[in-house]
C-alpha cells in the first residue's frame, strides 16, 4: 500500500510537467500579442508618429527601452502599434483563404471526375507560384496598402488548404459515417458542408495556425520594399527597412522590429505545433 502511494507521488510531478506544453506557451505568447495590439494607446510611453528631431538614433536608455528611429521617434511605441496592421493583415488573409480553399477541396473531392481535375489543376497552378514574388506583382498593379496586400497574399495562401480538404474528402466519402447520412436521405450540399466540413475543420485550424508564421513573414516582406501599410504607420517590416540603412551604427532601428516579427512567428509556430499534436492522434505524445 505504501509502495503505491510513494509511485502515485512520483507521477503527480510528472503530470504537472506535461501541462506545458507547446500550445500552452504559444497560446500565451499570441494571448500577449493580442492585448498588445489591443492596449497600445495604454502600453506606448510615447506617441509612434510624433518626431523629435533632436532625440534620433538615441541608443536603448531609460527614457526609450527600445531607443529611437531616425525620425526620433520611439522605437517602442512603435513596435507595440505594429502588431495592430500585422495581426489585422493576417486576419484578413485567413478569413480569404480557408473558406476558399475548403470549398475547392471539398467540391473536388465530393464530386470527382472533371470537375476535380479543373479544380485541381487550377490548383497546382497557384500552388506553384511564389507566394511573395506573386504578391509584390499584384501590389504593384493594385497599389500598396493593407487591403490590397491581404488580397495578394490570400491569392496564393489557399491552395494547401485545398489540397488537404480533397484528401480528408476523398477518405471520407466511401465511409460508413456518410453511408450513414445518405440513408438519411442527406445528399449534395447539405452532406457536403454539414458532415464532410466539421471533420475537415480541425486539420485547417492546425494548418492555419502553422501557417501563420510564414504570412507575417512574408507581411513583413511586402512591408520592406514599401508594398504594404505606407508611412507613417506603425509596421514591422517597414521599420526594419528604415533601420537597415544604419544597422552598422544603430543596430536597435532594425532589431527592436526584428525581434516583434519573431517573437510573432515564434507564437503561431507553437499554437500550432501545439493544435496539431492535441487534434491529430498520430502527432500526439
Amino acid at each position: 500500500m505504501t509502495q503505491q502511494l510513494s509511485e502515485l507521488e512520483t507521477m503527480r510531478p510528472r503530470r504537472r510537467q506535461r501541462r506545458v506544453t507547446s500550445l500552452t506557451i504559444g497560446l500565451t505568447l499570441v494571448a500577449i500579442l493580442i492585448l498588445m495590439a489591443l492596449l497600445a494607446p495604454l502600453l506606448s510611453p510615447y506617441d509612434p508618429n510624433l518626431q523629435t528631431i533632436s532625440n534620433r538614433l538615441l541608443p536603448p536608455s531609460a527614457l526609450h527601452w527600445f531607443g529611437t528611429d531616425g525620425f526620433g521617434r520611439d522605437l517602442l511605441s512603435r513596435v507595440i502599434y505594429g502588431a495592430r496592421p500585422t495581426l489585422l493583415l493576417v486576419s484578413l488573409i485567413l478569413i480569404l483563404t480557408i473558406p476558399v480553399g475548403l470549398l475547392i477541396g471539398i467540391t473536388a473531392g465530393y464530386v470527382g471526375g472533371w470537375t476535380e481535375r479543373v479544380l485541381m489543376r487550377i490548383t497546382d497552378i497557384f500552388l506553384s507560384l511564389p507566394n511573395l514574388v506573386i504578391a509584390l506583382a499584384l501590389v504593384s498593379i493594385m497599389g500598396p496598402g493593407l487591403m490590397n496586400g491581404a488580397l495578394a497574399l490570400a491569392l496564393t495562401s489557399w491552395p494547401p488548404f485545398a489540397r488537404q480538404a480533397r484528401a480528408e474528402t476523398l477518405a471520407l466519402r466511401r465511409s460508413d459515417y456518410l453511408a450513414a447520412a445518405r440513408m438519411q436521405g442527406i445528399t449534395g450540399f447539405r452532406l457536403m458542408f454539414g458532415h464532410i466540413l466539421p471533420l475537415c475543420m480541425p486539420t485547417a485550424v492546425v494548418r492555419a495556425a502553422l501557417s501563420l508564421g510564414g504570412i507575417i513573414l512574408s507581411a513583413a516582406g511586402l512591408g520592406f520594399l514599401g508594398m504594404g501599410v505606407q508611412p507613417p504607420t506603425a509596421e514591422w517590416g517597414s521599420m526594419v527597412a528604415e533601420g537597415s540603412k544604419v544597422i552598422f551604427d544603430q543596430w536597435w532601428v532594425a532589431a527592436a522590429p526584428g525581434a516583434a516579427i519573431l517573437f510573432a512567428s515564434l507564437a503561431f509556430n507553437l499554437t500550432g505545433d501545439g493544435l496539431r499534436d492535441r487534434l491529430d492522434t498520430r502527432h500526439a505524445k
